[in-house]
């Protein structure tokens, strides 16, 4: 059976990605959506400059609509729109009036319509629930008629089932081999191990240790470190424990993701970092990862719970517990070595991680979950 619906989807930004990890996520799973027959409005706020910094235009694939990030009248004016809608889903982290959105969106629906919480930070969400039993999130949960997460396997799906969801179900971060592919090394991007990752305060730590602890033991290798917040300006890190970044380290702040296949392909390899919640709970591997895999490039992982689930530890990536073993599997990789494991990393996301296969049980779920809709054979 076949759906073809009309989603409202509020999120943090589908066209900008600065300051915003999830926004390749929400550009696969959106994409791939459309290309089953859906269609999308995607609604999301003006805030963090990120309008002026966007990466794409508005796609075809789906209607951008840019609210006020401070006007709590024109949030209320996104959810009207969004009451002709099929499906109106709301995600977490968008950054202005997720309180108002979340409780305000089970009300949205119209009749038979279905009501959705795309968590992307699942395990902090749950994390933040188990310490607050009065949390106002605690009772509007039910009212959802499903949880969607960014990942994290059966701790989290046990986690919402505990606090009351109807079903939990995890989408995964994959691959859209449409924008994230092969392509020749270019000298801007030129390091023995790159790192794309925003300098957030659950990261940092971990950033530290397993890149610039690395770095530190390899005075003769170089680095490259991308993301939001740790470029020239500011980034000499006095007013942050551990003081700043070994000399053999560049960073140069925020890389628009036009430029992120030809970051991936150029290093002799990538290095994807966990949030310090996604580690802890497992199953929850970055975007960064099948962007980099979709690229060819060689990754190192630190370690977490689940990784095999999704690539072949020594085969299709490799896994660091600490700064000490980047270093050691850095230094002992060849360049051969080093393209065999991303060209097998390639071949496992294209066969069974593209956004496609997500978007795929996506539609399995709403169609099991929506029987007042008009479903097409």
């Amino acid at each position: 059976m076949k759906l073809s619906l009309e989603i409202a989807f509020f999120g943090s930004s589908l066209v900008s990605a600065y300051w915003n990890g999830t926004a390749t996520y929400y550009r696969g799973i959106v994409r791939a959506l459309a290309a089953r027959g859906h269609r999308i409005t995607f609604f999301e706020p003006d805030i963090l400059d990120r309008q002026k910094h966007r990466d794409m235009a508005d796609p075809p694939w789906a209607e951008v609509v840019v609210y006020s990030g401070t006007d709590r009248d024109d949030a209320y004016r996104m959810l009207e729109r969004a009451r002709r809608a099929d499906v109106i889903i709301k995600a977490s982290g968008i950054g202005a009036f997720d309180a108002l959105l979340e409780d305000e969106v089970p009300r949205a629906v119209k009749p038979g319509a279905l009501s959705i919480f795309w968590d992307v930070d699942a395990a902090a969400t749950l994390e933040r629930l188990r310490a607050n039993p009065d949390d106002p999130f605690r009772a509007t949960i039910p009212r959802y008629d499903l949880v969607f997460t960014y990942g994290g396997g059966p701790p989290v799906v046990r986690g919402y089932v505990e606090v009351g969801a109807r079903l939990c179900v995890p989408v995964y971060n994959g691959l859209d081999p449409t924008t994230h592919f092969p392509v020749p090394a270019d000298p801007r991007w030129f390091a023995d191990l790159s790192l794309l990752a925003n300098r957030l305060p659950d990261n940092e730590a971990r950033v530290r240790e397993l890149l610039f602890r690395a770095a530190g033991l390899l005075p003769q290798k170089t680095f490259l470190l991308g993301g939001s917040g740790w470029g020239p300006q500011g980034f000499a890190g006095a007013e942050r424990p551990g003081g700043g970044a070994p000399p053999n380290v560049r960073a140069i702040g925020h890389v628009y993701t036009s430029d992120h296949n030809a970051f991936n392909a150029s290093s002799r390899c990538v290095l994807s970092i966990t949030r310090d919640s996604m580690a802890a709970n497992g199953w929850s591997p970055p975007a960064r990862v099948f962007e980099a895999a979709g690229a060819g490039a060689c990754l190192i992982t630190d370690d977490w719970e689940g990784v095999d689930v999704f690539l072949e530890p020594g085969r299709e990536i490799l896994v660091a517990k600490d700064g000490e073993e980047v270093a050691r599997l850095l230094r002992d990789l060849d360049p051969i070595h080093a393209r065999e494991i991303g060209a097998a990393a390639r071949t496992r996301v294209l066969t069974h991680h593209t956004y496609a296969q997500r978007a795929k049980l996506v539609d399995s779920i709403l169609v099991t979950n929506a029987p007042a809709m008009e479903v097409a054979p």
